[in-house]
This record gives structure tokens, sequence and C-alpha cells, in this order.
């Protein structure tokens, strides 16, 4: 296994990067840039040419309609000068994690950047509903600057802290209630920037016919590259399964234990659990969270 350990820009003193095992090399400059992201699996290019990874259907190019998808569409306002700053500051993450299958990334804390958390508020639902705090995302935006300003030195110094979740319920088809949690603001903002650093090194180890909770992908694609495999070949039997109350009784201890294969700094390990430890509030009592994540967040699963 390899290490990765980055040097482009210099670690706070304390940050409790991880030391490389026996054994083990140190990896540096994996900060260049690169064209494109290529995907995981193979997409055919439909037609009209758009380019893989822009929500279409893996089989679209393959001789099937489009899927119609009903997707709430999230509001981006970032500017091209920020969007291709995030892009190439990840581009070295994303090819080393491509070309090492083994790599450990023990410094990644410093792609958190004031650019990358505003790309992920505007990444944010406009109208969602307010965790704890109160905040909706237009309140926020006003003095927003300042407020992000704020909330990156918060991170980088260890002062930031997680909120509990709001606990709401929604109704399911069969009449039961789905419980969700709704995590305060800043929270969306840190957990959004975080998610799509672990993309840029999880997406390269992700199976093709995995479709769960994957940018770019939905259910209705699921289905889409099921009707196509069960149309064009000869398919004797179909399994079906749910895994009861998975959210409910994730393993907290197993979530980091199959994390750090992969992610060796420390800082984004203690982001994690706080966000997991934080526990939830419901009609203003607060409970503790031993297992289980909340339903609907941002970093769920």
């Amino acid at each position: 296994m390899h290490e990765n350990r980055e040097t482009s820009e210099p670690t706070a003193r304390g940050s409790g990067a991880v030391r490389p095992e026996k054994g083990e090399s140190r990896t540096t400059g994996v900060n260049g840039t690169e064209e494109s992201h290529c995907a995981v699996v193979p997409v055919n290019r439909p037609n009209k040419g758009e380019p893989p990874g822009r929500g279409l259907s893996a089989e679209v190019g393959e001789g099937r309609a489009r899927t119609e998808e009903n997707i709430s569409q999230t509001h981006t306002n970032p500017t091209q000068g920020e969007k291709k700053h995030v892009s190439q500051g990840l581009a070295g993450v994303r090819k080393a994690a491509r070309e090492r299958k083994g790599e450990r990334f023990t410094a990644l804390l410093h792609h958190l950047t004031p650019e990358l958390l505003r790309a992920s508020f505007y990444a944010l639902k406009r109208e969602a509903a307010a965790g704890v705090d109160g905040v909706r995302w237009g309140e926020y935006e006003v003095g927003l600057e300042g407020r992000l300003a704020d909330l990156h030195r918060r991170v980088h110094r260890g002062a930031y802290r997680a909120q509990p979740s709001r606990r709401v319920y929604i109704a399911k088809a069969d009449g039961r209630q789905r419980p969700l949690g709704v995590a305060a603001l800043e929270d969306k903002i840190v957990q959004q920037a975080v998610v799509t650093i672990l993309d840029e090194i999880y997406e390269n180890d992700f199976l093709g016919f995995s479709y769960g909770f994957r940018p770019g992908r939905s259910q209705h694609q699921a289905l889409d590259a099921l009707t196509v495999g069960i149309t064009r070949r000869r398919v004797n039997w179909i399994l079906d399964l749910d895994i009861r109350g998975f959210f409910d009784n994730m393993s907290h201890e197993w979530v980091v234990k199959f994390v750090k294969h992969r992610i060796g700094d420390v800082r984004i390990l203690r982001l994690i659990q706080k966000w997991l430890k934080a526990g939830v509030s419901e009609d203003g009592e607060w409970s503790e969270s031993k297992v289980g994540t909340p339903q609907g967040a941002v970093t769920t699963p």
C-alpha cells in the first residue's frame, strides 16, 4: 500500500498527519492538472455527442431512450474561475487515485478552500428546510464571503463544531414514516466540500454497476440499466433485495475503518467522526447517535 503525502501546501503544525507505515512510500507533487475525469464505466456517446458524466444514463448510447428522471435540480452559481480552480486543485488527487489503487491520502484538507466552500454552498438546494440553527440558504448568502472566510478558518484551526441533525418525518408510499435528518447549513456546506474531495478518490474505485448515492447517477438510471440488461440477454431470475434499517444501524466504527483504507488525513477523519457523533434533535430534545447516520444528509451513506 502506498501513502500519499502532498507537499504543495504546508499543513498546520499539530495537524496530526499520519506517518507512513514500514514499507510504505511517500508520494509528492500530485497537484498536476489534466483535461477531464475519465469515467469508471465506459460510456457510449449518444448521437448528439454529449460527453459522459453529464447525467446521462450509461445506456443512452446503446439504443435505449433516456429515462425520465424526477430529480430535484440544485441552483449553482460559482464563477468559471472558481470552478477551474477547484477542478485543478483536485486533479492531482484524482490522477493518483486512478493510477495507484492502493494509495492512502494523508494530506487532503488543504483542498478544502474558500473557493470549494463557495461552490459547495451554491450546490445546495435553496429551498431546503433549516436545521437546528434555523438558518436558510437565502439568509446565509447575505454577507457570504465573510461567512465562508470565517468557516474556512474554523475548519482549518479545528474550531469547527458539528451541530445535531433536526429529525423530521416524511410519509412513505406504504403509509409508514421515513425519518430524515436535516443538517445545519454550515454543516451542509462543509459536508458537501468533503464529499467533493472524497469523490475524486472513490469514484475511481466504485464498480460500474454501482448506482447508489453517486454523482450523476440515480435509481432511474439503475432501472434503465436493468431494463437494457434483461432485454438484451437471457435472464432467468432477478433478485430484489433490501437491507432493513440500513441507515439506522450503520456501525460508526466500521464506517471509519472502511474510509481509513484510502483516507489517512486525520483532520478529514475527525470531520467525519464529528458528523457521525453529532446526535439528533427531535422536538427540542437531543439524543446521542451511537450507530447509524441520518437519512438525507449530504454525507449519507
